[in-house]
């Protein structure tokens, strides 16, 4: 890390550090927000001439102390009249935000697209952004270490800088702070980032913000000696097993849902395999959804993708996944919802039960997921705050596209409050149809869902 001081017009910025393990763009990046200046307009002299993105500074020579000169035009900020209409670009910056109807980009500092497609999709949860604003610098409990806590902080900034600017925003301190708490995110190759998984950097920070998915557990039957056992376990997102029989999401997640394991049978004294068949025992307001697109391929010796077409829905429906005592507390949500979408319809109120699958809502898209056990359980806080119907809604998409986990671009597609989606390609949003959302469900070399996530759809209590 050297500091430098950077002239641009009658300016002078002082104490302007650069990281030297990160390319010069991301040095652009940090000038961008100190001048206005786009780093595509910037010309930034060195020696040996202008200094470009992706240049080795081993080579340039740049000193402690130096002064850099820097050209280039800042964006045209139009100022209002004294008097007279006032147009949006006269706004200040937040209102301009919240006018433009979707919040701002975040620039690729080096092979950050997981980051950034992960942070937009989090970034649309109210919920999230509400918990992040009343966490304050002095809020930091014992059980939380200082990284987690500088994390937490970094999120709830980069939040709040999405929320105001019209501008892309670079994500200098957020990622930093991500590399500390999980230095497998500053792995270099080449002196350069490498690309990361987009799942591993969701995980872990929803892990860090304590913001995951509810116990859930299973039971396992004994093949050999027909006994049964309850077992719980922790979940954090939902899996949707691909193989050749598989072409929905509801068939990969029923996959997930059973599989073999092998341990003690006490009638048998030895061990035995056991079928294990999990269940859904308490809901999340939202859930994830991560298809297992990678697998370690030893011939090359790295992750490879499958590229099967699995087809999602908009809409989701896991009341079939769930265990007995959930179903029956999600009978009369679920009616008292079937009645307020026929009011709309100009139907009368149906006083029969829902708790079967033909009796629910019709659609056509419904389909399930989750894990969960057949035990009782009292209502989740989520549930608590509004009665879970079982039913939810697609409002986050993150998709990958190419051939390998270590290569190729991850892209956010998120569903703005005003019901319009929005694709977040690192620094350019990009206005897109609902209908064209599902259509990223793979089959070839285009951008392919790797993660969903859906919000549960509520009644009053």
């Amino acid at each position: 890390m050297i500091t430098v001081s950077v002239k641009w017009q009658k300016e002078m910025f002082k104490a302007v550090e650069i990281d030297t393990t990160q390319p010069p763009y991301v040095f652009k990046c940090q000038l961008y927000d100190l001048t206005g200046v786009p780093p595509e307009r910037q010309k930034i002299m060195v020696k040996g001439g202008l200094l470009k993105d992706d240049a080795e500074w081993s080579t340039l020579g740049v000193k402690e102390g130096q002064k850099l000169m820097m050209m280039g035009t800042a964006d045209e900020i139009v100022k209002a009249p004294e008097k007279g209409p006032v147009f949006v670009e006269d706004l200040p910056e937040e209102e301009q935000a919240i006018n433009l109807g979707h919040s701002a980009g975040l620039f690729n500092l080096g092979n950050t697209c997981y980051m950034n497609s992960t942070v937009q999709c989090l970034h649309s949860v109210p919920e999230l952004k509400s918990a992040l604003i009343k966490y304050s610098h002095s809020g930091r409990s014992n059980d939380v270490d200082q990284t987690s806590h500088m994390l937490t902080i970094a999120t709830r900034d980069l939040f709040g800088e999405l929320d105001k600017s019209v501008k892309a925003v670079a994500p200098m301190q957020f990622w930093m702070v991500l590399r500390k708490k999980y230095p497998q995110f500053g792995q270099l190759h080449n002196n350069t980032f490498m690309q990361q998984d987009a799942e591993e950097c969701w995980t872990q920070l929803l892990y860090t913000l304590s913001q995951s998915l509810r116990s859930s557990g299973s039971r396992v039957h004994c093949v050999e000696s027909g006994e049964e056992s309850s077992e719980t376990e922790s979940v954090y997102s939902l899996k949707c097993h691909i193989s050749h029989e598989v072409n929905h999401l509801h068939e990969g997640l029923k996959h997930a849902l059973k599989s073999e394991l092998e341990k003690n049978s006490p009638s048998l004294g030895r061990s035995a395999i056991y079928l294990k068949e999990s269940r859904i025992n308490g809901l999340p307001r939202y859930l994830t959804i991560q298809f297992v697109r990678f697998f370690w391929k030893r011939e090359s010796n790295q992750k490879a993708k499958i590229l099967r077409k699995v087809d999602y829905p908009l809409q989701l429906d896991i009341f079939d996944l769930c265990s007995d005592d959930l179903r029956k507390r999600l009978e009369a949500p679920r009616r008292t919802l079937r009645d307020e979408e026929g009011k709309k319809l100009g139907l009368k109120s149906n006083e029969k039960s829902s708790g079967s699958k033909d009796n629910d809502i019709k659609m056509s898209d419904v389909e399930g997921s989750s894990n969960g056990s057949g035990e009782a359980s009292n209502p989740t806080p989520e549930e608590a705050a509004g009665a879970m119907t079982g039913i939810y809604d697609l409002v986050a998409v993150l998709t990958h596209k190419g051939r390998s986990a270590d290569s190729g671009h991850y892209v956010a597609w998120v569903k703005q409050e005003s019901g319009k989606w929005i694709e977040y390609d690192d620094d350019n949003p990009i206005p897109q149809r609902e209908e064209d959302i599902t259509k990223l469900s793979g089959g070839g070399d285009w951008h392919m869902a790797y993660i969903c996530m859906y919000k549960a759809r509520t009644v009053p209590m």
